[in-house]
Order: structure tokens, then C-alpha cells, then sequence
């Protein structure tokens, strides 16, 4: 029976895999019966983490278990988006976190579950440390890899040191290092020197392997640091890659997170898409995923920082091909789809505020949780260390409402530094909020500036830092982050945050660049303070709109606000959203995703009406007459092509 080339790429990758002996040994334990429950694999960008779980997940899977993989990159960082990936893959449709541990525990045998990339999922570190892992089967085996180590609140949570163990992956041997090079068909003379001046980096070899045929390694950095000697490596790369047609396609390529075809049809309108595609899917550093092609982080950012530098207005010019695309996609997407185009949307936005807010890029050294009735006693010393009596006593008084709202921060030694309480306004009661001297300004700003049916307020009523009150801070820093986790969770029915604090100036300008506006007509004084009351309105496309706003504002662009809700099925106006019957969402939505394109009344009926019958033409204008009424002031987007049928225009 004749290979597969997946069979072929199988068995070159377990041919060049070297080393790794200790780390392997350790992953191994996993599958004996009384081994660790939970490993988490820890090392820097490009260290060989995703191969070492490659060549595990071989060895695991000869020897009986199953093995189900994850990128985390792929998947919403919320518990539902968990859920629904861990669903897909283990054949079930998952609609609470019950279903798939019942799953997991009929599979039988060794099962484990590897979570790669896992720095993406900060958001969710405390629901995988006190929800999913606890409610694991026993036949269940853990593999989180990511770049940081396990923070220190999975040491201090008891019982977690007898079923949980960090594994560091350091750099490879030089003689692992020239033994990887000899498989790569490089002679011993250069392997050696190549070995030293990568420093045992795995990409770093991989990259200057790909580089030898070409280029002068007499020339190649020298006892440089890491980055440098990637960022130099990267460079001798590009510039012996063969063609300018490929130098250019990969330059474009490394101002988005993933690249799909119609990404490289909009960064190269010039160009045949898929021989963009296949040029960059053979290159050494570019990974193959489920929704596109993943170049290599340090080897994006080395490319996207050198075209910043040398050409700064085609690097803007490939961001805003690419917003455009995106955020014309990124509207007719939904379900799992839609995650990924916040992703790729929150990638296109440079300013540190918001990137950090949702992805941060070092280790936390606070973690959130839901705080319990044990916490109290620290939550009301802190209350009334923070605040005066009046104000103390209503934050008390939710505490005794409503517990659950309520979330502890705690130090790396499991102690309870700050605190903060939230709320959505679908599940709280009115008449409480109108007991709360600044819910009441709240409560009264929304009867006055209604939200549409179904759309959601988040109250964050009060953070407190026995440190820093609510100023900035590492307290607020962890609060803030635990938010967006929020946020993710309920979009798109999410539409404003409304928050207090006193000392409004500290936030003034980050509140400027996030959209905040200050609602200076409802100030509070409590105790002879000054509670300034912010609200950010994220308009009718949610956090995903809101994301998309703030890209554009720094690419100099206008956003098109997207028309059509395609789960609600609902059109999206600035006056609020119009519910649509089955055939209007049938053409509004086949006309969207042909934007700017004639459509034709015979192909609306085989298509939405499903008949070929060209007599009932009337019955597509008939629909398209309530549709604009609908659309009120917008109903010229949707334009009569004479004696054809019609064309949605791309903007008013």
C-alpha cells in the first residue's frame, strides 16, 4: 500500500527529532498509574515544545492512550469555548463542561489532554486550575505547554504538589544541537559553528539549515543574544529566499495572525492566491492549521519589525488590506468562527493598553478567583481600609445580596490583596440597584439611553487594593484582565461597561484611547469623596465592533459598521437592531457576502427560494421593498441593478 504524504512528513519528523531524553522520560510518567495528574511544559518562543508533544504524543499513542490536541490559539479563551472545542474533538456536542468530562470518561484507557500555546489562555488560568482540571476523570492526564512556568497559585492551592509537576524545556546540547543539523544533511565543520551561534535554539537551527545552501555563515552573529541572532538569521533567510514573489508574500504575511486565501487576495489583489498560499505553506518556519497558516512568532515579529523599519508605508498599507478584510468577514462570521476574528482583529491593534489587557505577555503574579464566604472577614478590612462608612457599607450590603458577584485577588502566598465586584444588568434587581447610591446613576442613565431587548450592561461596581485603593496598580492590573475574560464571554450580547472610580485622573488617558466617556453629570460624594461614574458603550457590534474601531483609529481608517447579525439574525442600526423574517435574512445575507457584487434575481431564487422557476422574479422585489424598509436611512446600500437584480453597496 502506497505512503501518504502525511505518512512521509511523519516519518522525516521522527528521523531529525534529537534529544530530548529527560523531558520525554518525564512526560512518560504520565501514562503509568500512580504518575502526575497535571505537567506543565514551560519554555521560550520557538524552544521545540510543540515537537517534544509531537513525538510524546507518538510514543502515547503506541502504547494504548488516546491523545486529544489543542491549540490554543484556536480556541475562545472562555469556558464555553473550551468546552466547544474539547467537544468537537472527542466527538460530542458539548454544552456544558459535565458532558464532555462523561465523555472523557467513557473514551477509557490513558487519556490526555494537551493544551499547546497555553500563554494564550491567561484569561482562563484560574477556571482550569479550580474548575475543569478538579473535575477531570481518573483516567484524565494533563499537558499544558506554554512559555511561562505554572504561576505560583497553583503551588499554593493545596494538593496540587502531589499530582502537578513543571517541566522546563531548555535550549539542546551543542551535541544535540550538531547531531539535529547532520539530520538536516549540514557537515560537521558547519554544524558546529551554526550550533554555537544559535545558541542549541531548535528554530534558530532550523532556520539557519534552511539558510546554508545560500548564504556565507563566516557571516552569520556570533555570541549574540537569542533574539538578535534570530532577528539576524531571519534576515540572511529572506534575503536568499529565490524569488521576490515569495520574499514579498511572506513579508506581507507577517502583519496578520493567521493567513488564509482570501487574506493573500487581499494583500495581493495582483497575485493567484493559491500560489501565494503554496509558497508560503513550504517554507521552514510555516505551520499548517485549521483555519490557515501559522508563520512562527519570533520569525514574524523579525520580519514585520524590519519592513517597519525599512518601508513604514507599505507596512501600513498591508494593515489596512488587511483590516479591511477581516472586518468584512469577520460579519458574517459566527459561532466558534467569530473568535477567530477577534483574535485576528485584537493582533491587528498595536497600542499596548489593549493588547496587554486581553493577551498579557509576562507571568501573573496576582491571581482572581471567585471569592468565598471565608473570604469575608479580609474583604470587609479591606472595604472599610479603602473606603469611608457610607461607602464601605454599600459595597457590604452586595456582599450580603449577591456573594457570587464578588471576586477575590490573592498573592502568590494564597493571600487576599484586593477584591472586586461585577454585575450584569439581566440578573440583578432593579429595585437594589436604586438602594446604591452609584448603581442608581447607572440605573437612571439607562432609562434615559435605552439598550436594544437583549443586549447586556456589566456593572463593575468597585475594585479595592489594600495597596493602591483603586489606582493603578498590580490589584487593578489582574482585575482588568479577569474583565476581558467577561467580556469574551458574553459578546455579542454585551453592549456597555459601566464602572466607578475616585480617582478618575489616573485613568483619563488610557479611558480616552479605550472609548470611556466620563458621565460628569453623575458624580457621587460618599463620605466627602468624589465617585466619578465612566461608561464605555460598545455599539451594536459588541466587543468585536469595539475592536474593530480601535484598529481603525490606529490605521487611519474608517470602520464600515457591519449590517447584518448573522445569529440573531437581526439587522444591526444605529437606532437599534430589526428582527428579519426568514426570507429577508435569506437575501440580506446573500447579498452580504457578496458585497459590491451584482446579484441576479434568478440566482437569489435558486438560492434562497431554492427554484429555478424565473417567473417569480416579483416575489425577490417584493422582499427587497420590506428590506429597505427595514434598513430606514440605509436603505440605499441595497441598489437596483437594472433588467439584473441587485448589488450591496461596501458604504453609505
Amino acid at each position: 500500500m502506497p505512503q501518504r504524504m502525511s505518512d512521509l512528513l511523519a516519518a522525516h519528523a521522527h528521523q531529525t527529532f534529537v534529544g530530548r531524553v529527560a523531558e520525554l522520560t518525564t512526560l512518560g510518567t504520565l501514562l503509568e498509574p500512580h504518575g502526575p495528574r497535571i505537567l506543565h511544559v514551560h519554555g521560550i518562543a520557538g524552544i521545540g515544545k510543540s515537537t517534544l508533544l509531537a513525538r510524546f504524543s507518538g510514543i502515547a499513542r503506541a502504547q494504548g492512550a488516546t491523545v486529544i490536541q489543542l491549540d490554543c490559539r484556536h480556541v475562545e479563551p472562555t469556558e464555553q469555548g473550551v468546552v466547544r472545542a474539547l467537544g468537537e474533538a472527542i466527538g460530542v456536542s458539548a454544552l456544558n463542561t459535565g458532558v464532555v468530562v462523561d465523555r472523557l470518561g467513557d473514551l477509557g484507557g490513558v487519556v490526555i489532554l494537551a493544551f499547546d500555546t497555553f500563554e494564550v489562555f491567561q484569561l482562563l488560568d484560574t477556571w482550569f486550575r479550580q474548575v475543569f482540571t478538579p473535575s477531570l476523570p481518573e483516567n484524565v492526564r494533563v499537558v499544558l505547554l506554554g512559555r511561562q512556568p505554572p504561576g505560583a497559585a497553583w503551588y499554593a492551592c493545596a494538593g496540587w504538589g502531589q499530582v502537578m509537576q513543571a517541566v522546563p524545556v531548555p535550549s539542546l546540547t551543542e551535541k544535540e544541537a550538531e547531531d539535529f543539523l547532520l539530520s538536516q544533511g549540514i557537515n560537521k565543520a558547519d554544524g558546529a559553528m551554526i550550533a554555537r551561534s544559535t545558541h542549541g535554539h531548535p528554530l534558530a537551527l532550523k532556520l539557519a539549515a534552511a539558510a546554508l545552501r545560500e548564504s556565507a555563515p563566516e557571516h552569520w552573529p556570533t555570541g549574540a543574544p537569542l533574539q538578535h541572532a534570530l532577528d539576524e538569521l531571519t534576515r540572511i533567510f529572506l534575503e536568499d529566499v529565490g524569488d521576490a514573489v515569495t520574499r514579498r508574500v511572506l513579508e506581507g504575511s507577517a502583519v496578520v495572525r493567521r493567513v488564509t486565501i482570501s487574506l493573500l487576495q487581499a494583500l495581493f489583489p495582483d497575485l493567484a492566491p493559491q500560489d501565494a498560499w503554496e509558497r508560503l505553506r513550504r517554507l521552514p518556519f510555516v505551520d499548517g492549521a485549521s483555519d490557515g497558516l501559522m508563520i512562527h512568532d519570533a520569525v514574524r515579529e523579525a520580519i514585520a519589525r524590519s519592513l517597519h523599519a525599512s518601508d513604514p508605508g507599505r507596512y501600513l498599507e498591508y494593515r489596512r488590506a488587511a483590516w479591511r478584510q477581516l472586518t468584512r468577514e469577520a460579519g458574517s462570521a459566527g459561532g466558534g468562527d467569530l473568535w477567530r476574528y477577534t483574535a485576528d482583529m485584537l493582533f491587528m491593534i498595536e497600542n499596548p493598553v489593549v493588547r496587554e489587557a486581553f493577551f498579557p505577555s509576562g507571568s501573573p503574579t496576582l491571581t482572581v478567583e471567585l471569592a468565598s464566604a471565608a473570604d469575608e472577614r479580609a474583604l470587609a478590612d479591606i472595604a472599610h481600609a479603602c473606603e469611608g462608612v457610607e461607602a464601605a457599607d454599600a459595597i457590604l450590603t452586595w456582599w450580603r445580596r449577591l456573594p457570587q458577584a464578588f471576586s477575590s485577588v490573592r498573592d502568590s502566598e494564597g493571600h487576599m490583596v484586593g477584591f472586586y465586584c461585577k454585575f450584569r444588568s439581566d440578573e440583578v434587581e432593579p429595585g437594589w440597584l436604586l438602594d446604591d447610591p452609584i448603581m442608581d446613576q447607572w440605573y437612571s442613565h439607562l432609562k434615559h439611553h435605552p439598550m436594544p431587548r437583549g443586549e447586556i450592561a456589566l456593572f463593575c461596581r468597585r475594585w479595592l487594593s489594600i495597596e493602591d485603593r483603586d489606582s493603578p496598580g498590580d490589584v487593578q492590573a489582574a482585575v482588568w484582565l479577569d474583565l476581558k475574560r467577561t467580556y469574551m464571554e458574553l459578546r455579542p450580547e454585551l453592549r456597555r461597561v459601566y464602572l466607578a472610580v475616585m480617582n478618575i485622573g489616573d485613568y483619563a488617558a488610557v479611558a480616552r484611547r479605550l472609548g470611556f466617556e466620563v458621565l460628569t453629570d453623575r458624580t457621587i460624594v460618599l463620605d466627602g469623596h468624589h465617585y466619578h461614574s465612566a461608561v464605555l458603550d460598545f455599539g451594536p457590534a459588541s466587543v468585536d465592533g469595539w475592536l474593530a474601531d480601535l484598529a481603525a483609529a490606529e490605521l487611519g481608517v474608517q470602520r464600515e459598521v457591519e449590517l447584518l447579525d448573522p445569529d440573531a439574525r437581526e439587522l444591526v442600526l444605529d437606532e437599534g437592531r430589526v428582527t428579519l423574517t426568514p426570507l429577508e435574512f435569506g437575501v440580506m445575507r446573500y447579498l452580504v457576502a457578496r458585497q459590491g457584487k451584482a446579484v441576479s434575481r434568478s440566482e437569489l431564487l435558486r438560492d434562497v427560494w431554492g427554484t429555478r422557476y424565473e417567473g417569480g422574479s416579483n416575489v425577490v422585489d417584493a422582499v427587497v421593498r420590506t428590506l429597505r424598509r427595514k434598513l430606514g436611512n440605509r436603505a440605499t446600500r441595497v441598489e437596483t441593478v437594472t433588467g439584473f437584480g441587485y448589488r450591496l453597496r461596501s458604504r453609505d
